[in-house]
């Protein structure tokens, strides 16, 4: 019997309460009747992707949004029971839901369970209200708590919360509240990323060079002492730092994201979402009149990866993770070594004292973290 492939799912559910000022996902508030509408589509495409990935087998699923717990729960059920039916489900696969708090019930989370989720993770993004008041966000620290309790008595193992840096009017003192806050709720897993301003969101209009409150963002040091505060800070609390932005204590990494930062399949299903497979990166249809439609069997945006592309993303994607990434693996899969394709860079930047060679891996330094995008400009090839 031919062993399958290894496969993961994305499944993006664009809906959520209210749009974040500082997000540029493909997210929007809407009624009942339009949920409805697209989740019958999300189910017809499952059925549809199914028959075409027989040969896989699905070992994570991320159910990502928008927010994916404003739907009536009922849908998250019925969307995990037709994977069941249609794909190839690993016993042990992990199974992540995205939620806001304030958006879930105990009925919700007692359904989420019985669908099979395994993992919430909540985007909580900061401690601090007028913080939170500031980005748009719908809820309050102590709604947060309120989530994250009932989520613990409901009986999930399996926690993530999301956390941004760099926050107009945030100080290193208010960073670090927050992450010790968080961090004595002692979740598995911590996602600490700093804010971007993204073009096309009100907080790219008012924030960036030159609009009308872009001194209110921290400056570059005290951006950079809130990165080191955050490994300090959260490795005093027994979290290991396995990625650039994620940290997780012992055997709680994320699944779903080590498997795009090492190259594993994976295929998006819903409005926009993206999936690499077989050497190609593609999306769905993004309009949401055309998916309502049932316009999703066509792929949008394909892209080829050359070999010369796949090499550079081998070092792109895993060099995010601490552990970095192997040369050997590197070897095997392209038929070259490296130090061939590219030849002094690895050297130079052990001898810069960005990167170090052990047992075959190479990875960043902390020093090379700080400056990753220098490190991974190496790889391009001209």
């Amino acid at each position: 019997m031919t062993e399958k492939i290894e496969l993961e799912l994305y499944l993006h559910i664009p809906f959520c309460v209210r749009k974040c000022a500082y997000c540029d996902f493909l997210s929007f508030s809407s009624g009942k009747d339009k949920q409805q509408e697209y989740m019958e589509r999300l189910l017809d495409e499952i059925n549809m992707v199914g028959e075409q990935c027989r040969e896989y087998r699905v070992s994570t699923i991320f159910v990502g949004g928008g927010t994916p717990s404003v739907l009536d729960s009922k849908w998250i059920v019925e969307m995990l029971r037709r994977i069941r039916e249609r794909f190839a489900l690993a016993q042990e696969a992990e199974i992540s839901l995205e939620a806001n708090p304030g958006t879930v019930t105990k009925e919700k989370l007692s359904d989420y369970r019985r669908a099979g989720i395994n993992r919430i993770s909540f985007g909580l993004q900061s401690a601090d209200n007028r913080e939170l008041s500031l980005l748009g966000r719908i809820h309050t620290w102590e709604e947060f708590l309120e989530s994250f309790s009932m989520a613990r008595r409901s009986g999930f193992s399996n926690l993530n919360v999301d956390l941004m840096a760099g926050l107009p009017g945030q100080s290193l003192a208010s960073w670090e509240q927050t992450l010790k806050k968080t961090a004595e709720l002692e979740p598995e897993h911590i996602s600490a990323y700093s804010l971007i301003l993204e073009e096309g969101t009100p907080f790219f209009e008012r924030y960036s060079a030159g609009g009308p409150g872009s001194g209110l963002l921290p400056d570059e040091d005290t951006e950079r002492e809130m990165y080191h505060r955050t490994r300090s800070l959260l490795g005093a609390f027994g979290y290991e730092r396995y990625e650039i932005s994620n940290y997780a204590k012992p055997g709680k990494e994320c699944r779903h994201n080590l498997g795009y930062w090492t190259n594993v399949p994976y295929r998006g299903l819903g409005l926009g979402a993206s999936s690499y497979m077989e050497g190609e990166r593609f999306c769905n249809e993004s309009d949401f009149g055309m998916y309502l439609r049932g316009d999703f069997g066509e792929r949008m945006q394909v892209q080829k990866l050359t070999k010369k592309e796949q090499q550079e993303e081998f070092f792109f994607v895993g060099l995010r993770l601490m552990r970095g990434v192997s040369l050997t693996e590197f070897e095997r899969r392209f038929g070259i070594s490296a130090a061939a394709v590219y030849p002094g860079v690895l050297e130079r930047f052990v001898r810069e004292g960005v990167a170090g060679i052990e047992n075959g891996w190479f990875r960043l330094t902390e020093l090379g973290t700080d400056v990753s995008n220098y490190v991974m400009r190496g790889f391009l090839q001209d």
